[in-house]
């Protein structure tokens, strides 16, 4: 699956480049974002951790890709991930807990699947800009969420990959991708959102696409 050819590519860039990128990194593919949920099993090993995530898709020529949809996440020593949508559903693999939530992986594997879809244009290059711009430093924001009836502090991470490139002007609205990822050490699973969007063109002639994956329960051990 190419999920795991995008995950080398990241995890070469790793430790290179400024603080800033280090930074940004850690965020985005934080290592230890599963170890709570894995330290949830009991002895006997047949506990299992879950995480249960709301997707929703929109936008011009999304077609099949569109629609709502649930991404299950089965925590033991390994993860094993679930697409839901109404009765049908179909398994998107299984990644060990120590490299941290495969969900950001899958998000950018998706969103940039979607996008290539609908441009023509290469997932190749748009996957090695997205690699380049962790380089970059990356717009970092504290935030407030409210998560079981409690303000939880948290950080949105934004990179624009495409804001500085130099076929920007051949890309037409896609060069205005915008990826934003919000995460906190109070989260199960440490995502919280995971949002790309491209805005409709002006005067409203296209649609714009976004492409939203949030939180929606977690239960750790077999327990809410």
């Amino acid at each position: 699956m190419r999920i795991f050819l995008l995950i080398a590519l990241f995890l070469l860039g790793q430790g290179h480049g400024p603080a800033a990128a280090a930074e940004t990194y850690e965020l985005l593919f934080h290592s230890a974002a599963l170890k709570g949920l894995a330290a949830a099993k009991d002895g006997s090993g047949d506990e299992q951790s879950s995480l249960l995530y709301d997707k929703v898709v929109s936008g011009a020529d999304a077609g099949q890709r569109a629609g709502s949809f649930t991404i299950g996440l089965k925590v033991g020593d390994n993860v094993a991930m679930t697409l839901h949508q109404g009765s049908q559903s179909r398994g998107l693999g299984n990644y060990p807990a120590s490299v941290g939530n495969p969900l950001i992986m899958y998000f950018l594997e998706s969103v940039l699947s979607d996008l290539a879809a609908q441009s023509g244009g290469s997932p190749f290059y748009m996957r090695n800009r997205i690699k380049e711009a962790l380089l970059r430093d990356a717009q970092i924001e504290p935030v407030s969420l409210r998560y079981h009836d409690r303000e939880i502090a948290a950080r949105e991470v934004t990179i624009r990959p495409f804001e500085h490139d130099k076929a920007r002007a051949q890309m037409g609205r896609i060069s205005q991708l915008s990826l934003a990822v919000t995460v906190s050490e109070e989260i199960p699973g440490w995502y919280y959102a995971l949002v790309a969007t491209v805005p409709s063109a002006a005067g409203g002639a296209e649609a714009g696409y976004s492409h939203a994956i949030t939180l929606k329960e977690a239960a750790e051990g077999g327990r809410p």
